[in-house]
């Protein structure tokens, strides 16, 4: 079985900046690409970036280009999502995803990855 963990999330003043990490343990696998997904309150979970290995592409949702760098290690099943300039907007349950095996493109759909981390809390404060 997989786990995918993640941390760093907290609370930040608006303008601030946090960086999330996700780390897999068990069972060994070798993922083509990993993302970050969040859901608000009241809301839909939604894309908010996507590594991919294989590619060697990064891709970012609208709502978070410019401000949101997601970094990661292939090797070790490793994701990062530095986060800057962060607003009131962002506040939400962060989840990291993997996907196992081949990749043949960008993925935002949530049912393209296959393991899922418990999320955590990032809460921008005005």
């Amino acid at each position: 079985q997989v786990q995918l963990v993640e941390s760093g999330g907290g609370l930040v003043q608006a303008g601030g900046s946090l960086r999330l990490s996700c780390a897999a343990s068990g069972r060994t696998f070798s993922s083509c690409a990993m993302g970050w997904f969040r859901q608000a309150p009241g809301k839909e979970r939604e894309f908010v970036a996507t590594i991919s290995w294989d590619w060697g592409t990064t891709y970012y949702s609208d709502s978070v280009k410019g401000r949101f760098t997601i970094t990661g290690d292939n090797a070790k099943n490793t994701a990062y999502l530095q986060m800057i300039r962060l607003k009131p907007e962002d506040t939400a349950v962060y989840y990291c995803a993997a996907r196992d095996g081949y990749c043949s493109g960008i993925y935002e759909l949530e049912g393209s990855y296959h393991y899922w981390g418990q999320g955590t809390q990032v809460t921008v404060s005005s």
